[in-house]
């Protein structure tokens, strides 16, 4: 039997958003009591007047709903002859947070938390691969090394197995991936961590 994984994350999102009201019903999820937990917006974030627009927009909403904050982002992402788009728009703080709460965070980042693994995704962000290529592409030296740190990647559906022997990462896990670099770049970035 096929799984249908689009359902599957639809039925998760709303798994999740009703927890997150549950929560917020029971106030366990931090909202903004006081003037000073208020967004405040920033008249000068960016010369892009499309981009203040967004910006400004962006902190109304998060005080009309009380929340601690909001993201929105997008990208664009093309390899391997296949192409992801996505968008996502005011994304609440207080759930993001709460991935550390009930330790999915720390589930994922162990799974890849690993540089032959990091080396697997990699490989497989630039194109599908069967075990023979990542032990090429990767550094490995024997299959066995590969299934090691492929198993934990199967099993937290970071990756799939598209056809008999050949890996890729599902194309609603690229943004995840990619997103998740780009904030380990502004971690990093001496520009936001020098001040």
């Amino acid at each position: 039997m096929e799984r249908d994984l689009g359902k599957e994350i639809d039925a998760l999102k709303e798994q999740m958003e009703e927890l997150m009201k549950i929560m917020a019903r029971q106030g366990n999820g931090k909202k903004p009591t006081s003037p000073e937990d208020r967004v405040e917006v920033m008249d000068h974030m960016h010369p892009d007047p499309h981009l203040k627009e967004l910006m400004s927009r962006l902190c109304e909403e998060t005080n009309r709903k009380k929340y601690t904050g909001m993201v929105t982002y997008m990208g664009v992402f093309a390899s391997g002859g296949h192409q992801q788009n996505w968008i996502r728009n005011q994304v609440d703080t207080d759930r993001l947070l709460a991935l550390i709460e009930d330790e999915t965070a720390a589930q994922v980042l162990s799974c890849i938390g690993s540089q032959e693994r990091l080396n697997i995704l990699l490989a497989l962000l630039r194109k599908p691969s069967g075990v023979g290529e990542l032990i090429e592409k990767c550094g490995f030296h024997s299959t066995g090394q590969v299934y090691h740190h492929l198993r934990p990647l199967l099993a937290s559906h970071l990756i799939e197995e598209k056809s008999r022997g050949v890996y890729r990462i599902p194309g609603q896990k690229i943004q995840g991936i990619i997103m998740l670099l780009a904030g380990i770049c502004d971690v990093v970035d001496k520009e936001y961590t020098a001040n």
